[in-house]
């Protein structure tokens, strides 16, 4: 389990494809601290650490995790956000993250308020696919506040530590991000569904 509270930015050292699956080799400040067997979320995907080298390691996504999230797109020097799992005696300064992603959103625009920073993504309609004004949501896993909220829709706002801590600083219109909806309302969700 995760809680959306990023620890490092990696960057994209190297890709190897073996038969339908990518091997990513990232680099970061935390490497050395990592082990093999280890889970990581890297935009908010938990994947398996499997090898490290010095201050690079190495995690495999399988071809469902690369049809269903942003990995797929990602290029050499790209940077992701990374959060260790969270330890069992460890603060909960987030919401409750599974580093499952639901889907995929498109970034519309992006908003200077001169001290924070407006993000507006679009994604696919699903009754799954649900937020509140002031819910949670986890984007490319970073755990964020629903600003406003549409069926298709939202917005949130990031603060200047965000901001300069996470990928969000490269993000731009057109860019691809992973969102993992709150657990707690897709339970809600699917109570109410079976009523």
């Amino acid at each position: 389990m995760f809680t959306g509270i990023i620890e490092e930015v990696a960057r994209l050292e190297q890709v190897k494809e073996e038969g339908t699956n990518k091997h990513f080799t990232f680099s970061c400040a935390i490497s050395g601290e990592l082990r093999v067997d280890q889970s990581l979320a890297h935009n908010g995907v938990c994947l398996t650490v499997v090898a490290i080298m010095g201050n690079n390691y190495t995690v495999t996504a399988i071809e469902e995790t690369l049809n269903k999230t942003n990995l797929n797109n990602l290029r050499i020097g790209d940077l992701v956000n990374i959060e260790r799992c969270m330890p069992a005696n460890g603060r909960f300064d987030g919401h409750i993250v599974q580093g499952h992603v639901d889907t995929t959103a498109e970034c519309l625009s992006v908003e200077d308020l001169n001290g924070s920073w407006k993000y507006n993504f679009i994604h696919p309609v699903d009754d799954k696919f649900l937020t509140v004004e002031k819910g949670s949501i986890t984007i490319n896993g970073v755990s964020l506040t629903v600003v406003d909220s549409k069926e298709n829709s939202l917005s949130v706002c990031i603060i200047p530590y965000t901001y300069n801590h996470t990928n969000f600083k490269s993000l731009q219109p057109g860019h691809i991000v992973n969102l993992e909806f709150d657990i707690i309302g897709k339970y809600l969700q699917r109570i109410v569904n079976k009523a």
